[in-house]
């Protein structure tokens, strides 16, 4: 199991009135598997993301992120597993614009204190995993909306994550290239890669091996593909 969340609650203090959004939430995911999170907007779905990527508590629950017992972990200690552990996509790229692909890619590599030569090897790798492996020098303005989004989950996957954790990956790109990421997101998985993706897109979450619905901050359904959207 890399990622286990038992009972999570997760309530917001609004002045005299706390607001539940997480309503008692379970979730396993074992590792190589290819999760979609569906729900509307004020589902519960983002702030199970925040959660799940170590960058929010909950009130109470528990969760085991690859045997680490997240929730005993202290900032700074949440902070380094979570570098270590999640590579994190977004629907808005969050490039630095005046940083090439290849420094982009480097940037959690820094963090993480390795050496300037070992950085440029493994993020090169990274874009030519992704198939970026000519756009190296380009700036994110140089670069077509799914490129950018390609330059994006190679500096998710250049730390081997154990998970690759996707908000909305497609939510900023036009049909053709939100294709070409979801077919990206399919190679990955066969290589092994676990992936969570949070989406509130039908056809997005039937690419995913299994299904989790959430709604009022309540799982509602888990399953497979339904039926008719693969």
């Amino acid at each position: 199991m890399i990622l286990d969340l038992q009972n999570i609650f997760k309530d917001y203090q609004q002045e005299k009135l706390v607001v539940p959004v997480l309503k008692d939430v379970s979730l396993q995911v074992e590792e190589g598997e290819y999760v979609a999170i569906m729900g509307p907007s004020g589902s519960g779905k983002t702030t199970l993301m925040n959660i799940i990527g170590c960058l929010d508590r909950p009130t109470s629950g528990t969760y085991q992120l690859a045997g680490e017992d997240v929730l005993k972990c202290k900032d700074k200690d949440m902070s380094d597993l979570r570098l270590r552990s999640i590579g994190f996509v977004f629907q808005s790229f969050q490039l630095l614009s005046r940083q090439s692909a290849l420094e982009n890619v480097a940037l959690p590599l820094s963090y993480a204190g390795v050496k300037k030569k070992e950085r440029r090897e493994r993020a090169t790798r990274a874009l030519e995993r992704v198939g970026l492996g000519d756009r190296v020098t380009f700036k994110p303005t140089q670069l077509s909306g799914g490129q950018k989004q390609r330059v994006a989950i190679a500096r998710a996957m250049v730390n081997n994550p154990k998970i690759l954790l996707a908000d909305e990956p497609t939510g900023a790109l036009d049909s053709k290239s939100g294709e070409q990421i979801m077919e990206l997101f399919q190679k990955l998985n066969e290589e092994g890669v676990t992936i969570v993706m949070i989406t509130h897109d039908r056809n997005i979450a039937s690419r995913a091996k299994r299904i989790v619905h959430i709604i009022d901050g309540i799982i509602t359904e888990e399953g497979g593909k339904e039926e008719g959207n693969e």
